[in-house]
């Protein structure tokens, strides 16, 4: 079968200069794609995740892969989809509009001003308190040389621990290879930054208010370099903590970034953050028995129709 020619961006989000930030691949579809061959795909692009754009009836959808599996919801691929479109001239500085995705409709809007810089809207998930394994706590207490003051679960599947004020989070780096149990789909590790800190970390001229690192290696994802809906899970917390309007996250990866943070309606939580665009062409992909559908199946919408608003 001749091969389909797709438009597709890969985007350095929530990234404070260039060859920072997270990586991800958009992908702008004329029709749907089969899970196999979207998967498929997102294997072969080897980022964090890779994001499926499809427009329906006037409606955006929107689907977030990792190099292994699909994944209900992902910060950083939405705003790199925001900018793609804006890149691509399908929305206008300062316009906005809604994805609709496996965790429902998700806002999103282009800064009317600066170019590459866009403010989404994701779905706060509750944490609970729990307590880590003792392997876990003792780890986290010999990479970090602090305790585990507390420790969280939560609705989204991601563990989440805070270590104490100004803990460095420098020593974490191998933290994936040695990650069991169900931490292994989603560990954050965070602390607040000692605002005295001269070397403190900041974004856009204000120092951060917290850091975290996340770890997903059951995911495929050893490490994840900027993690937005890491932060929207936890800002919650961190907004409460410090009585602020907004926060300043930050993520000190080998490839550094972060957002800033506000409580938007109905338990959502607004990030707003910049990225880069590294490279724009046209991806070439031929349907095959092993890497999905042929085009026009009607066994290509599974997976794509629940991501419909009703009516």
């Amino acid at each position: 079968m001749d091969p389909m020619s797709l438009r597709a961006v890969l985007i350095e989000a929530f990234a404070a200069a260039p060859c920072q930030g997270n990586g991800a691949a958009v992908v702008l579809l004329d029709e749907p794609l089969a899970d196999a061959a979207m998967q498929a795909i997102a294997g072969s692009l080897r980022q964090s995740e890779t994001a499926f754009l499809l427009q329906h009836k006037g409606q955006w959808l929107l689907r977030w892969f990792t190099p292994t599996c699909e994944v209900p919801l992902c910060g950083h691929a939405t705003l790199a989809s925001l900018l793609a479109l804006g890149h691509w001239g399908v929305l206008a500085p300062g316009s906005g509009l809604a994805f609709h995705s496996r965790s429902g409709p998700l806002e999103v809007a282009l800064d009317p001003l600066q170019p590459g810089r866009g403010a989404i809207v994701l779905p706060a998930y509750p944490i609970h308190s729990a307590s880590p394994s003792d392997q876990l706590s003792q780890h986290l207490a010999e990479v970090s040389g602090a305790p585990v003051e507390r420790y969280w679960t939560s609705d989204l599947g991601y563990h989440v621990a805070l270590l104490p004020p100004g803990s460095s989070l420098d020593g974490l780096d191998a933290l994936a290879t040695t990650l069991e149990g169900p931490a292994r789909n989603g560990l954050v590790v965070m602390a607040a930054v000692d605002p005295g800190d001269p070397q403190a970390p900041a974004l856009e001229g204000s120092k951060a208010d917290y850091q975290l690192r996340f770890f997903a290696p059951g995911l495929g994802i050893p490490e994840d370099p900027v993690t937005g809906s890491a932060h929207a899970l936890v800002a919650p917390y961190w907004l409460g903590a410090t009585a602020a309007a907004t926060v300043v996250g930050w993520q000190p990866s080998t490839r550094p970034g972060g957002m800033v943070c506000s409580a938007a309606s109905s338990g959502m939580i607004r990030l707003l953050g910049s990225g880069h665009l590294l490279w724009d062409g046209t991806l070439h992909y031929a349907p095959s028995s092993t890497g999905g559908s042929a085009r026009g199946e009607s066994s290509n919408w599974a997976g794509w129709e629940a991501l419909l608003p009703p009516g």
